[in-house]
């Protein structure tokens, strides 16, 4: 265990992030889950209408650095490429 006041304080920090970037990275992956299974239905008009809020969970989780920037750039694309894909089938 820590015995410097700083080190203390470090640690009580980190525990405090790691608990904020986890319900973040999960909301993150929660939302991915739901375009892809849509996706996977063959259903373009929910995946349409769910794909911004996926995209803006994506990039807030960029600004918070949950995920790095060019992760999120494949995620984002590979959603929208499918959901164009779909849209185009139907």
């Amino acid at each position: 265990m820590a015995r410097i006041q700083s080190a203390v304080k470090n640690i009580r920090k980190s525990r405090k992030r790691q608990v904020i970037n986890r319900a973040r990275r999960s909301a993150l992956r929660t939302q991915i889950k739901k375009v892809r299974l849509l996706l996977d239905k063959k259903d373009g008009a929910s995946a349409r209408q769910a794909l911004p809020t996926a995209l803006s969970t994506i990039d807030r989780a960029v600004s918070k650095g949950v995920m790095h920037r060019n992760a999120a750039a494949r995620h984002k694309s590979r959603l929208t490429r499918h959901v164009a894909s779909l849209e185009k089938a139907s």
